[in-house]
């Protein structure tokens, strides 16, 4: 068994920011609004060249949120340092984080040997593919998932990958929370097919394991691109 310091190191803490834009920022002149998303753009980039920082534009989604920044860092300090630096910027003065989510990596008991190329990251360290689209949601299991026996759970999972081996084009990637954050686990899919990831989502509704699924809302769809490109979505 590794010692706690081994496990740490291993690791990496994982957050989604979602953020969202108060109105009152598109009234600003031109060139303040070109100043602020420069300078939010310029601490987003320093930092990405340290950590695993991607951004995905959130812009006509939903209504509770503008865009999306993923982190995947080796500190918490880290994670702090970020948002701490983009707060302090033009732009960070206009922008709230209705949902902001917390979790590390962890290998998962119920994978062992399985392997599918191309659709699992490498479940200790946050390895974003290419993939256009992003699918983000929180997971909480029902108390009763945690008392049954680990062959039924581990069937149950076996189904759900089979299900999800049906769909190359979707790459999960599951860290968890507990502990951390109100929710069990954080699972996100990268993909080029929105299509693909509703169909694969709809055949997983009727899997046994779903009965018990306590929550897994909300669930944000995101378009990736530069954090320059995200920002311009905003309007301004």
């Amino acid at each position: 068994m590794p010692d706690t310091q081994t496990r740490e190191e291993s690791r990496q803490f994982v957050k989604y920011t979602f953020y969202k834009l108060d109105p009152l920022w598109r009234r600003l002149p031109d060139a303040d609004r070109a100043a602020g998303k420069n300078e939010f753009a310029a601490v987003v980039n320093e930092f990405a060249g340290d950590m695993v920082l991607r951004s995905y534009s959130c812009v006509g989604m939903r209504g509770d949120v503008d865009f999306l920044l993923w982190q995947g860092a080796d500190s918490l300090e880290q994670v702090q340092e970020v948002a701490t630096r983009l707060n302090a910027t033009a732009l960070g003065k206009y922008l709230t984080t209705p949902h902001s989510y917390l979790a590390m990596t962890r290998r998962s008991q119920y994978v062992k040997e399985h392997r599918h190329e191309g659709q699992e990251g490498t479940r200790l360290k946050v390895t974003p593919g290419h993939a256009r689209y992003f699918f983000v949601y929180p997971f909480v299991k029902t108390h009763e998932w945690y008392t049954l026996p680990a062959e039924d759970r581990q069937r149950m999972m076996s189904e759900h990958f089979r299900m999800g081996h049906k769909y190359p084009s979707v790459k999960i990637n599951t860290s968890y929370s507990f502990g951390l954050d109100d929710p069990e686990f954080m699972v996100a899919f990268e993909s080029d097919s929105p299509s693909d990831f509703l169909e694969l989502v709809m055949e997983m509704r009727g899997s046994e394991a779903r009965k018990y699924t306590e929550r897994d809302t909300p669930i944000f769809t995101c378009v990736y691109m530069p954090i320059e490109q995200a920002l311009d979505t905003l309007g301004g």
